[in-house]
């Protein structure tokens, strides 16, 4: 009897728990929503909780602050593209090309991401919580780098060429070429000697 009444209040936590992460993906995504058709300024806990459908309480029980609730958001989205560097420095022989390609897809199915995320690490210069998260795609940026090159200027320009040709497909809106971005990113290192991947890479 114990051992099923523990076993119930095993199945209770742990329904509660996946309720709650639902709950708050929920809240995210309608943050989310926000960003790209209002913009970051859009956000308030009372508007999300009317494109979530569900009370501002509600919003405030998980997301304590405004703050809160941005860090979230921005969080998704970066963690995803920082995902996606990591798998490419990790298993990738030539990981410009999935860089480049990484960053076309900003003119296709990655737009609304691409442009929730744009808008949310501009809004980290004004509000400092941010600013850790916003710094990751650009930690991870630079670190696929320096698979290629040691050279500390040209990892630094490697860096804010991504983030320039991430801003100018979004301006454009039009098809992006990544074989043509990776010529860039290839072009920006060209003049450096190149520095071997460690074998573990």
């Amino acid at each position: 009897m114990k051992v099923e009444m523990m076993a119930a209040e095993e199945g209770t936590v742990d329904g509660r728990t996946l309720r709650g992460q639902r709950r708050r993906a929920q809240i995210i995504e309608a943050t989310l929503t926000i960003v790209r058709r209002d913009g970051a300024t859009g956000v308030t806990h009372r508007t999300v909780a009317k494109e979530a459908g569900i009370t501002t309480s509600l919003t405030l029980y998980y997301f304590a602050t405004l703050d809160d609730l941005l860090v979230a958001a921005l969080t998704s989205v970066t963690d995803a593209y920082t995902q996606r560097i990591r798998q490419l420095i990790d298993t990738e022989d030539d990981p410009l090309d999935g860089l480049a390609r990484l960053i076309a897809e900003s003119a296709g199915p990655g737009r609304e991401r691409a442009l929730a995320e744009r808008e949310l690490s501009t809004l980290a210069a004004r509000r400092p919580a941010l600013r850790p998260v916003a710094r990751r795609w650009r930690d991870h940026v630079a670190e696929l780098a320096r698979t290629q090159t040691g050279d500390a200027n040209a990892i630094e320009a490697f860096v804010a060429l991504s983030d320039g040709l991430c801003t100018a497909i979004l301006l454009d809106d039009h098809e992006a070429d990544p074989d043509h971005i990776r010529a860039l990113l290839r072009e920006t290192l060209s003049r450096t000697t190149p520095w071997p991947r460690r074998p573990d890479q």
